[in-house]
């Protein structure tokens, strides 16, 4: 499904589909403290219901699954919902493909939703008092995120140059370490409780860091298959210049927590 937004790589349209199988298998990648920092939050435990939006590949359900809370999550793409089954098998999660604006959950049906990495992607002004009317009393929306630092890491900074010589208008691009920002629609019906950013080195091979920005939205969602393959040969024998068989990319984590409004 061809997704397009004046605000995001100057409107160039992507669609997560083409990148599933990449997506599945390269960006499950974040480390436990990543998790253990919202389990510190008491949120996503057993016992309480957790909606997870824009779940992708089911990767947050999927590694939360362990700390007891009962799952639902929902993704735009049929092909990303397809993947998360499958690497579901033996949890008990409930997938949906139907986008966030779409949702129609019974009113008061979760404890926390759970946004990880997608919170830019969704019209907020239908989405907030969708939410609001979904969680219960007292509820969390948790809104979750990690990206490389390119002008920190040299690895993960020359990788990114070649990405923008293939797709210029990326708006991926340039990360800096900075709170999640919260579009002012939810300060109607939610205050902000707690935010939190930190560094994380992920570790990579060349191979999985080649697999993770092919899986990224500025190539394998957006380009063409000769496009892609194009990028991959050029990328493949930059690594080979400038990364060894091992590394570790720096990354900074990011969370914001809000509450729901009596």
């Amino acid at each position: 499904m061809n997704i397009t937004d004046k605000n995001i790589d100057g409107g160039k349209p992507f669609d997560w589909g083409r990148t599933s199988a990449d997506y599945a298998k390269f960006r499950d990648i974040y480390p436990q403290s990543f998790y253990e920092k919202i389990i510190r939050r008491g949120l996503c435990l057993g016992g309480q219901d957790v909606l997870d939006i824009g779940t992708g590949t089911g990767v947050l359900p999927r590694n939360l699954y362990r700390y007891g809370a009962k799952w639902t999550a929902a993704d735009i793409s049929e092909e990303q919902i397809q993947q998360a089954r499958m690497l579901s098998k033996g949890m008990k999660i409930d997938y949906y493909a139907v986008s966030a604006e779409n949702m129609d959950f019974a009113d008061c049906s979760f404890d926390v939703v759970t946004a990880c990495q997608c919170f830019w992607y969704f019209n907020h002004e239908t989405v907030m008092p969708n939410l609001y009317r979904m969680l219960k009393p007292g509820g969390s929306i948790l809104v979750l995120y990690m990206a490389w630092l390119p002008f920190e890491d040299k690895i993960a900074g020359e990788s990114e140059k070649l990405v923008l010589k293939y797709n210029p208008k990326w708006s991926g691009r340039g990360e800096r370490i900075h709170p999640i920002e919260i579009p002012d629609c939810y300060q109607e019906r939610f205050s902000p409780i707690y935010h939190e950013e930190y560094l994380i080195k992920v570790p990579f091979s060349r191979e999985s860091w080649n697999g993770r920005l092919k899986a990224c939205r500025g190539i394998g969602a957006s380009l063409t298959e000769e496009e892609c393959l194009a990028w991959e040969k050029e990328h493949r024998q930059l690594l080979s210049e400038i990364a060894p068989d091992k590394f570790e990319i720096l990354h900074y984590g990011a969370m914001a927590q809000l509450r729901k409004k009596d």
